[in-house]
């Protein structure tokens, strides 16, 4: 590196002493048309000549490395200072700015795309980080719960009643584990894109209904009151496999949620422009902090539920309805039910 900076050095040079050259020559003939000087003067004035030009041509060249250092050089380190810092994992790294944030100096407009850069950069190593500790928790404790009953089903003093429960809580503990992986997977091609809407126009009350039904068994089981309201003939243009994940897991939560004999209000209506889906619940509810955070990955605000899902399913929605162009909302009070209400185009065209 010090080699090619010296051979840059004296490159530099020569470049501004030809040049100097040239422009000092080619003002002494223009000087020396206008006046008569004998070959003795001529020859007497040449090395001084000589002299003054490598003197301005050593001060151009220290002014322009001043110059360089200042405009070029300096910035250019600070941001390959930067740079090596994040490259080492420190994304708590900022790039102070030349001049000022809002410059137009031309490596103030690098830092701050590069300060973007770093700052998305620091929020996905966070989500990565939270994310890997998250899934790790998440698959220990099935995995403990089904290692646990596992070395219990080994005693032979078990009676065929405690075979039959601790068969089914291994179960119930692996059904867990395969519903995580699976929302994982979706979630992930959902995020990276691999998943592409693919629009049709259908019945969304038809929809809505069936996935209903598929929970026939949780709702009777806990006697749980449904009341649907459902405007007819109401058609979208949207992904229906991609809506149905939100409808499934919509209900699934409000079900589960709502204690035995409780109610759970399914509701479809439509104006001109849009269609309004609104799944209510009189469960446990949630506080605001935990509405607001309710769509983050893995959160759970009621801890005391967290047996009872992995905290991917409302993520899992959120992104459908980003992917699809729609909204949703959730209103709820502790102790009261939820209500989470999703905002979808009738036409896909807008």
């Amino acid at each position: 590196m010090k080699i090619r900076a010296t051979i840059d050095s004296i490159w530099s040079f020569i470049v501004f002493f030809l040049l100097i050259a040239f422009v000092v020559t080619c003002n002494l003939l223009l000087f020396l048309d206008f006046i008569d000087l004998d070959e003795v003067a001529i020859r007497k004035a040449a090395p001084i000549t000589f002299i003054n030009v490598l003197l301005l041509t050593l001060l151009f060249c220290m002014i322009d490395a001043i110059r360089r250092k200042q405009r070029i050089t300096k910035p250019v380190k600070r941001i390959q200072k930067g740079i090596s810092r994040v490259i080492k994992g420190d994304f708590t790294t900022r790039i102070e700015y030349i001049k000022g944030k809002d410059s137009n100096n031309e490596f103030d407009m690098i830092i701050t795309g590069l300060n973007k850069m770093i700052e998305e950069l620091s929020g996905v190593e966070t989500l990565r980080t939270d994310f890997i500790a998250n899934v790790s928790h998440e698959l220990k404790t099935p995995l403990a719960v089904m290692q646990n009953y596992g070395t219990l089903l080994q005693s032979p003093e078990l009676s065929e009643k405690q075979r039959i429960e601790y068969g089914k809580a291994i179960q119930e503990q692996t059904k867990r584990l395969s519903n995580l992986v699976m929302n994982i997977l979706k979630l992930n091609k959902l995020e990276n894109q691999q998943i592409y809407p693919n629009v049709e126009k259908y019945y969304l009350g038809e929809q809505l209904c069936e996935c209903m039904l598929e929970f026939e068994s949780v709702w009777e089981d806990k006697k749980i009151e449904i009341d649907i309201d459902i405007d007819e003939e109401v058609q979208i243009e949207a992904d229906k496999e991609l809506l149905s994940l939100v409808w499934i897991n919509l209900l699934s939560n409000a079900l589960k949620f709502t204690n035995a004999k409780g109610k759970v209000f399914l509701s479809l209506h439509k104006d001109e422009q849009f269609v309004y889906v609104q799944v209510k619940d009189t469960g446990c509810g949630m506080s605001v902090e935990t509405g607001k955070n309710i769509f983050k990955k893995f959160y759970q605000g009621d801890t005391s539920h967290a047996t009872k899902g992995n905290g991917l399913g409302l993520a899992l929605v959120k992104r459908v309805m980003d992917i699809c162009g729609g909204e949703i909302s959730v209103s709820s009070q502790l102790g009261e039910g939820s209500i989470f209400t999703v905002k979808l185009r009738r036409h896909a065209n807008g």
